[in-house]
């Protein structure tokens, strides 16, 4: 029989809540969707609390959820951002999220508004970019950003690694305190006009592509990357200091 503490006292303050944003996907029925491997780095090195978003854009009051979370992380996809999004036209073999789309830029936008901070990882950056105004690219020279190999195992599927190199003065730059760092990239757009206000972060060292940027247009930090942190973040210090810094920013936002 559970016995209830209903007067419990807690130590300590509560951890912040970050809500993490799902994809809509198939496995034998529609489902909501996010790796696991997103979710573990922001317990463990950002100190908080995961909430699950579900990409449902009819079921979600967006307004209402930015004034409960402390911040945002659009995650990584194997879904395409509409190129409708940005003013062109969708190409006919798109693997697109429609719903994805729509509550990631909705609720990202109210977190912003509201000085919440907000990251991206690989999609995240790339919606993040359009929300801002910005521009995308499906015209990537795999043999840099991706495996060429599009079967890849999902075991194998982020060993392609390549170098970026950071800006000297940045946010990742004095995280990290190197001047360049090696990877783990797959994706197939990329951004080709940077959005408004958006700072540069990293760029690629082979074809120069942005793969990193920031802001703080409202107070509330938005920092995304191009690659993808959660998949080796153990071994990896730059993975590491990435969520260290979202840590950073979720306390900075809770002690206002």
């Amino acid at each position: 029989m559970m016995r209830f503490a209903c007067c419990r006292r807690e130590d300590g303050p509560p951890k912040p809540v970050i809500g993490v944003l799902c994809c809509n996907e198939v496995v034998d029925r529609p489902i909501q969707a996010v790796a696991t491997r997103f979710v573990e780095p922001l317990v463990r090195y950002a100190g908080a609390t995961v909430l699950l978003v579900p990409a449902v854009a009819d079921a979600m009051d967006t307004r209402a959820l930015a004034a409960r979370l402390d911040g945002l992380l659009l995650t990584g996809s194997r879904s395409n951002v509409a190129a409708s999004r940005y003013g062109k036209s969708d190409a006919v073999d798109d693997a697109l999220d429609l719903d994805r789309d729509a509550v990631a830029l909705e609720l990202a936008g109210r977190m912003i508004e509201a000085g919440r901070p907000v990251f991206g990882i690989c999609r995240g950056l790339q919606e993040l970019n359009v929300l801002f105004g910005g521009t995308l690219t499906d015209t990537l020279d795999g043999g840099h950003h991706r495996s060429t190999d599009d079967v890849t195992a999902y075991e194998t599927l982020f060993e392609h690694v390549h170098d970026v190199r950071l800006r000297s003065g940045g946010m990742l730059a004095a995280a990290i305190a190197e001047s360049s760092i090696s990877v783990t990239s797959v994706h197939r757009q990329g951004i080709d006009r940077l959005g408004q206000g958006l700072s540069v972060e990293a760029h690629a060292v082979s074809d120069g592509l942005v793969e990193a940027f920031s802001a703080r247009p409202c107070g509330g930090d938005v920092l995304a990357v191009q690659w993808h942190p959660e998949w080796d973040v153990a071994a990896s210090a730059s993975s590491r200091a990435f969520f260290s810094l979202i840590g950073q920013s979720l306390g900075t936002y809770r002690d206002r």
